[in-house]
């Protein structure tokens, strides 16, 4: 009589603190449920976005829960490059081999350097290879920013787009900026994005030459840290002076009616 089978492990998508890449940190029990962490200290093998930010997390998740192996043994493999460049959300990229650990019966986790994986990050291509090889997905409860931007904006919550990142060049981004503007005031959905750093001054900047006066701009930086800035107001109150984000938190902004 043949063996059965070995059983499939899962795929957790496990979520990491929001602030990689901050000055400053939270207690990790602060942003992550125990639930999370405890399930993330029993895993060794990981897909990534940037093996030495899984590293970090996982030495954090550590000294609250002890790790099923050292982080010498860890197994995390980052995804390709060009995944991150061009989305693999329609890049066409296979994430199957990726799974190999979790055909041969070990759970596995995917994460990114902050928040959610597969949501305004790296991953989902992964998720598809998990459903497509019949392994259980299982998302984590973590902070997502985006959300947490939205709740925060005091703007439509029940109709909303997630457009990822605007154009770099200042016209082009003020085409994107107007397009954007229409949509919301036509439709009343509101409109989210995010930005790097150190474009953030440039884009307060195109918001404030762009937009109409009355539309309502929300911006929200170092989310779940002390030093959370959350500010949502008319471009005309903007424009009076109020301060944006600085030149080193990542930043989710969001406008409408």
């Amino acid at each position: 009589m043949s063996a059965a089978p070995r059983p499939k492990g899962r795929l957790f998508l496990v979520p990491t603190p929001l602030d990689f890449g901050c000055a400053e940190q939270s207690p990790i029990t602060e942003v992550l449920p125990t639930s999370t962490l405890a399930t993330a200290a029993g895993i060794q093998h990981w897909v990534c976005e940037n093996a030495k930010s899984t590293r970090a997390f996982l030495k954090r998740v550590g000294q609250t829960h002890p790790l099923i192996a050292p982080l010498p043994e860890q197994s995390i493999t980052e995804l390709p490059r060009h995944v991150h460049k061009k989305g693999d959300h329609q890049s066409g990229f296979d994430g199957k081999p990726l799974l190999a650990a979790a055909l041969q019966g070990h759970d596995m986790g995917l994460v990114s350097e902050a928040g959610m994986p597969a949501v305004a990050d790296p991953g989902s291509s992964v998720v598809r290879a998990a459903h497509d090889l019949g392994i259980g997905v299982v998302p984590m409860v973590g902070p997502v920013s985006l959300l947490l931007a939205l709740a925060a904006s005091g703007l439509n919550g029940q109709n909303f787009a997630f457009v990822g990142y605007l154009p770099q060049e200042a016209s082009e981004r003020a085409a994107r900026l107007k397009q954007l503007e229409s949509l919301a005031l036509k439709t009343g959905q509101t409109q989210l994005w995010i930005e790097t750093p150190y474009r953030n001054a440039a884009m307060l900047d195109g918001l404030l030459q762009s937009l109409n006066a009355n539309t309502r701009l929300a911006i929200s930086s170092g989310l779940t840290l002390p030093s959370a800035h959350l500010q949502s107001h008319t471009v005309a109150q903007w424009k009076k002076g109020l301060k944006g984000p600085d030149g080193h938190t990542p930043a989710v902004y969001a406008i409408g009616p």
